[in-house]
């Protein structure tokens, strides 16, 4: 019995050894009598008996093929050649069954590549921009372009594709090229073209993109703020490419021509650089751009200024004169102190001594000035004074002065310690220890180059003898005794006035009574009373006058 199979079809890779199954693989019938391989144009045998095969074959398969142990066709180094169907033949029992089986032989390419590129790209303008190979294939690979990644396909106007395909006539492998013909845009400026087939890319390419300038930016450079004394350079940038390589640049209505650059540096700005600056094509005018530029400036005047020399009392004027192209903010220190308000000098004193510094800002801008005041003035002795001290025996005196240049102080006597307090704002305090043994008066003197100042203190002994307490219970600090002599003797001049004042009083009271009575010697009575006022007025402005004494 004959049997036919459908045809199966099996791809090999080209230059390997291929298997072709036979019965797509089923396992030998138990009644094998032989097996058989064989295609249309000639033939050979491959005969399986006791498991030993036979090969039969002639041409150029007999070094090639072999049968495998499950009576698959084996072929070696397979070629494009081998593209035809086989028949496996198995002859089992009474029955001779056929199994077809066509081979395909298959080949990558064997690489991508881009050749015949572009210089440039124009805006606007079909150009060939390059063409993709790939060589050594079957069948003939299909070539895909690629911008940034992402396929083109063809339209007809900005992106026209071409391909065609070569065959080899010794391999028959083939060969396929692709022309890319494309129209740029302006973002094409950094793009990477590409083409593929199958899983292999060739290198990324990119162009140059020319298009002409369509529009001009003037930009303004400078390393600060624009303030006199700078350097600022003018800076003018198109957006063709190439760029344009020469400039007009327009400072303040004169012309500058600059070439092979699109920068120009105006050096060392004055207020009266201040204006409109320009800058265009030199073959297109038209196409301009423009700024407006301030220069900043800040002008300051202080006066006085330096080494300020004033006496005590005077007054001094200050005078702060400011001229700037902005806002200012001013500030004042003494002695690197802050000030909370402008200093006035109406009537100076030594704490109005100290280095004065303003400060004037503009934005960035920053000015000072300063001057240094000295008040000085003949030294004057505040105070003086006196106080026992702790241990009863000694005197503590005090000199307070204020002069400038600082006084120098000096005692009449010689004291045990001397102690000087800081020269602050034009004060000095000095003190003495002294362990007087007799009453004295002790002068204090305190001197500078312009002139000098005395006062006096009296001072007694601090030990007193047994006989003598008794009177210095009354006065029992030296520093009280004056006062309260002074304070007695008022006192009792205060009560003989009021003893006086009481006996007229009771004297005219009497007198009225009398005249009442007997209504005689009226007049003389009120003659009378009228020296009696006299008398009194007499001692009134008497004790008046010791009193002020």
């Amino acid at each position: 019995v004959f049997i036919s199979v459908g045809m199966d079809t099996v791809i090999g890779l080209y230059g390997e050894t291929i298997e072709v199954p036979c019965n797509n693989g089923a396992p030998k019938p138990k009644d094998l009598f032989m097996t058989k391989w064989k295609y249309v144009s000639c033939s050979y045998t491959l005969s399986l008996k006791d498991q030993d095969a036979s090969v039969i074959a002639t041409d150029k398969y007999k070094d090639r093929v072999s049968m495998a142990e499950n009576s698959s066709l084996l072929i070696a180094a397979a070629t494009l050649k081998d593209e035809k169907t086989f028949t496996c033949m198995v002859v089992a029992g009474a029955d001779i069954s056929e199994y077809p089986v066509k081979l395909l032989i298959h080949k990558a390419p064997t690489g991508v590549e881009i050749t015949a590129l572009a210089t440039e790209l124009e805006i606007g303008k079909p150009t060939q921009l390059g063409q993709c190979s790939t060589s050594d294939a079957n069948p003939a690979a299909s070539i895909t372009w690629f911008k940034n990644k992402k396929p083109l396909v063809a339209d007809g106007k900005g992106i026209i594709i071409s391909s065609k395909v070569k065959v080899d006539e010794v391999t028959g492998l083939t060969t396929t090229s692709s022309i890319l013909q494309y129209t740029a845009e302006k973002g094409d400026t950094a793009a990477l073209f590409t083409c593929g087939a199958l899983n292999t890319l060739s290198s990324p390419v990119s162009f140059t993109v020319t298009y002409p300038t369509e529009r001009i930016s003037l930009h303004v450079i400078s390393k600060g703020p624009l303030m006199e004394g700078a350097n600022v350079t003018l800076k003018c940038k198109a957006d063709g490419n190439p760029p344009p390589t020469s400039f007009n640049f327009h400072i303040l209505g004169k012309v500058v021509k600059v070439e092979n650059s699109d920068s120009y540096t105006v050096t060392d700005v004055t207020r009266e650089s201040t204006g409109e600056y320009k800058c265009s094509i030199i073959d297109n005018a038209k196409m301009e751009d423009s700024k407006n530029i301030t220069i900043n400036y800040l002008d300051m005047s202080l006066s006085p200024s330096g080494k300020v020399m004033k006496s005590f009392g005077e007054t001094l004027a200050l005078t702060l004169q400011t001229h700037a192209s902005g806002e200012l903010k001013v500030s004042w220190t003494k002695d690197n102190g802050k000030l909370d308000s402008r200093p006035t000098f109406d009537k100076l004193t030594y704490s109005d001594s100290g280095k004065y510094e303003v400060v004037v800002t503009m934005g960035a801008l920053i000015k000072k000035a300063s001057f240094e005041l000295v008040v000085e003035g003949v030294p004057v002795i505040r105070r003086v004074a006196k106080r026992r001290g702790e241990d009863g025996q000694h005197k503590v005196l005090t000199c307070e002065a204020e002069g400038s240049p600082k006084p120098t102080v000096a005692w009449s006597v010689n004291g045990t310690s001397a102690d000087e307090s800081p020269y602050v704002n034009g004060k000095i305090t000095h003190k003495l220890t002294i362990v007087p043994t007799v009453n004295l008066t002790v002068v204090c003197t305190v001197s500078n180059e312009l002139g000098q100042d005395t006062r006096t203190i009296n001072v007694s002994t601090c030990n007193l003898s047994e006989q003598d307490k008794v009177s210095a219970t009354i006065n029992s600090s030296d520093e009280g005794d004056t006062t309260k002599l002074v304070v007695g003797v008022i006192v009792g001049l205060l009560l003989a006035t009021v003893v006086v004042g009481l006996a007229y009083w009771l004297y005219m009271k009497k007198s009225k009574q009398g005249s009442w009575k007997t209504g005689e010697k009226e007049d003389g009575s009120t003659e009378e009373s009228k020296k009696l006022e006299e008398k009194i007025e007499e001692k009134l402005e008497e004790n008046s006058q010791k009193v002020e004494v």
